[in-house]
């Protein structure tokens, strides 16, 4: 009898689980699917149930679990996968930029440029209340400052504020109209310390060019215009749905207690520091924020401890928006590397300034801001361009792990040059690497803004993926936009290429298409610290789905690069379908 027990609940729980598994709301067959489980082939089908994964498996398995009821989708051999996630995003502001008039990255020359302001003008896209302001400006127009400045101080432009916004996000030029507005001037420039002066271009007689960096930019980027509350909402409602449109169901906001008031690079938060926080409420509110967000919040680079209680108070005040989720902290290590900001922190100095860049953190007391982040279970995800900001960041961990030795899903994020000594420290300490390898080029930002200023060492393990990739590192995607493209499918065939309208950039870093299809699944997962909920397909998971229109196994790295998303389910429902899809039929 006392074998028979087990056996008998044995039968009644398998039948139980049987009963519950004939329930599915939804069942996709004839599919190649991919599930981002680790070791598990391409499966044939998939069986939802309450937007959950019920199963995984043959299309025998899952057509055993519909009934009259179920919808059925035969996918006719198509790709699917987990909804792509987006590891380092700044969405709302993505799609605010897109709303208005954006370069994006496009070069033109000086008197083109002119006339497309004007036209972006007299079509109504590119005015702040009465300041025209440009997205996307490349920062190679930076070193034409003076002649930008002979272009837009003169004629019709002497009293209209023009404001042209860098795409890296850290870096702006203003003509004389808005910085007189402001009250930029020689005598400003000349009382600040060194530092805060370094970050404003200007003349030798302390006169401004236009072109500034970092708390410099932020001083015009925080006084344009204010966005309608409207508008804010419109580009929230747009965020989302040109997310789900290439195929992303979750991302990381890694700004997103920040306003567009505020000065970021370095931002003391306070509890009243709420950023696009309200606008993710509300949409959730409306029932359309379909995707998952992992909202960062910024800390100031050198907060003590007891600091962090502001950015508590904030999670506290959204606790229990659906869709919403606190995983820690977001902290600027350092800038940017490209001439002429050379803002990042750097182990050897730049070749034209003999400067190491800025260290925004203070590399005795980062550690113990990183333990007391951990103590209330935060993650930290940190801005790291630099192979010294890096560097000095992993140090931070690495005193965390001596106080705990458990490792957390902290993060480092852009890792433009890392020391190759720094490369196994990432597994030994549990580090996830947030690239976005859609910058692994060879164009003008790092063949022309970057490599002439750096030694040829340091040069050589620009954005270093395979090397990261060797020495064990979890590798999770991320784009930054609006700084480059959300679309995940062009920075998967970049990684993989490496190819830029000057060549090729070391391809010794290339890095397979695989590795980088868990690089925006489960390693992402990892990354918003929701790899239990969202990441691959597994039973219980949210089934968070899309459907590809081609066969990224297969295909070459340019047909890679055009993946097209056909639908896109988050919890099972479609939120995105392309304007047609003739080849995924709907069955009964």
């Amino acid at each position: 009898m006392k074998k028979f027990i087990p056996n008998l609940l044995a039968t009644a729980i398998a039948f139980s689980s049987m009963e519950a598994m004939a329930a599915a709301d939804l069942v996709l067959i004839n599919g190649k699917v991919f599930t981002a489980e680790t070791g598990q082939a391409l499966q044939q089908a998939v069986a939802v149930e309450d937007g959950k994964i019920l199963k995984v498996g043959s299309n025998a398995e899952i057509k055993a679990l519909a009934d009259t009821s179920t919808q059925v989708v035969d996918l006719a051999g198509k790709v699917l996968m987990p909804g792509m996630i987006d590891a380092h995003s700044h969405p709302i502001m993505g799609a605010l930029d897109s709303m208005g008039s954006t370069l994006l990255d496009e070069v033109k020359p000086l008197p083109e440029l002119e006339q497309w302001i004007l036209a972006e003008d007299k079509a109504g896209r590119a005015r702040r209340a009465d300041v025209i302001s440009i997205a996307g400006v490349s920062s190679a127009y930076w070193e034409k400052s003076r002649e930008l400045g002979q272009l837009f101080n003169q004629g019709r432009w002497a009293a209209q504020p023009l404001v042209l916004n860098g795409i890296d996000g850290h870096t702006g030029w203003a003509n004389n109209a808005m910085l007189k507005r402001l009250k930029i001037d020689a005598t400003l420039v000349k009382s600040l310390p060194e530092k805060e002066r370094n970050y404003i271009g200007h003349e030798a007689d302390f006169t401004p060019t236009g072109y500034l960096a970092e708390n410099g930019w932020d001083r015009v980027r925080s006084q344009l215009p204010e966005v309608s509350e409207e508008t804010m909402l419109e580009a929230t409602r747009q965020a989302v749905k040109i997310n789900n449109q290439v195929g992303i169901t979750a991302w990381m906001d890694a700004a997103s207690n920040a306003g567009s008031e505020d000065s970021v690079f370095e931002l003391r938060p306070t509890e009243q520091s709420v950023g696009v926080l309200p606008l993710y409420r509300k949409l959730a509110e409306l029932g359309e924020l379909n995707v998952h967000v992992a909202a960062l919040l910024i800390a100031y680079p050198q907060s003590k401890p007891a600091d962090l209680e502001a950015q508590a108070k904030v999670m506290q005040q959204f606790k229990g928006v659906p869709n919403l989720t606190f995983p820690g902290l977001k902290i600027f290590a350092d800038g940017i590397l490209e001439f002429p900001g050379q803002s990042a922190a750097v182990l050897e100095p730049y070749k034209n300034s003999q400067k190491k860049g800025e260290l925004l953190i203070d590399p005795a007391n980062f550690g113990k801001l990183v333990a007391a982040a951990e103590q209330r279970n935060w993650i930290m995800h940190v801005h790291a361009v630099g192979d010294r900001a890096v560097r000095e960041a992993l140090n931070g961990f690495e005193y965390a792990r001596t106080l705990n030795p458990k490792p957390m899903a902290h993060s480092i994020g852009h890792i433009q040059l890392i020391d190759p000594q720094d490369f196994p420290r990432f597994k030994q300490l549990g580090v996830i690497a947030d690239m976005q390898l859609l910058w692994a080029t060879a164009e003008s930002y790092t063949e022309e803004l970057v490599k002439p200023y750096i030694n040829a060492s340091a040069y050589r393990y620009m954005y270093p993926a395979q090397s990261l990739h060797k020495a064990g590192a979890v590798i999770a995607g991320g784009s930054d936009w609006p700084v480059s493209s959300p679309n995940p499918w062009n920075a998967i065939a970049q990684a993989s290429t490496r190819e830029g309208p000057l060549g090729v950039l070391n391809s010794t870093e290339s890095i397979d298409r695989e590795s980088m299809f868990l690089a925006y699944t489960i390693n992402a997962a990892k990354a918003l610290r929701l790899e239990q909920q969202i990441g691959s397909l597994a039973p219980g998971k949210q089934a968070d789905l899309i459907v590809l229109d081609r066969d990224v196994f297969t295909v070459n790295d340019a047909e890679l690069f055009d993946t097209q998303v056909l639908q896109t389910y988050f919890a099972g429902k479609p939120v995105y379908q392309a304007s047609a899809t003739p080849d995924v039929a709907q069955a009964q």
